[in-house]
């Protein structure tokens, strides 16, 4: 479970982190970093991609200027992969509301 959020800093289970997150069932990869800064790849996401989750929730960042980029869109689709894409703190409140009931990854953007 996410405990709380606020710009730069986000509580998983008891644990602050400071930096971008992947939220995965029985871990937490922190110092997620992207090739392109606020732009999501799908590069990005190779190892969430492998987990093959039902729901993967993206947050965009606190004003949401992380973009994601449309093949990850697609190539989402055309794995039967559910995904969230909203400002950090709507997708952590999402993450939150799923993530007992489904097989859920959360991939955060902590500023911006």
């Amino acid at each position: 479970m996410i405990e709380s959020y606020s710009f730069g800093s986000i509580v998983i289970n008891g644990k602050k982190y400071s930096s971008d997150v992947i939220v995965f069932p029985d871990k937490v990869k922190s110092n997620w970093r992207r090739k392109i800064g606020h732009l999501l790849l799908e590069e990005d996401i190779q190892d969430i991609l492998e987990f093959k989750p039902d729901v993967f929730v993206i947050g965009t960042g606190a004003s949401g200027l992380m973009k994601v980029d449309d093949k990850i869109n697609d190539k989402l689709k055309s794995l039967a992969i559910e995904f969230i894409i909203k400002r950090t703190s709507e997708a952590v409140a999402e993450y939150n509301r799923i993530y007992k009931d489904k097989k859920v990854v959360c991939a955060l953007h902590l500023t911006c």
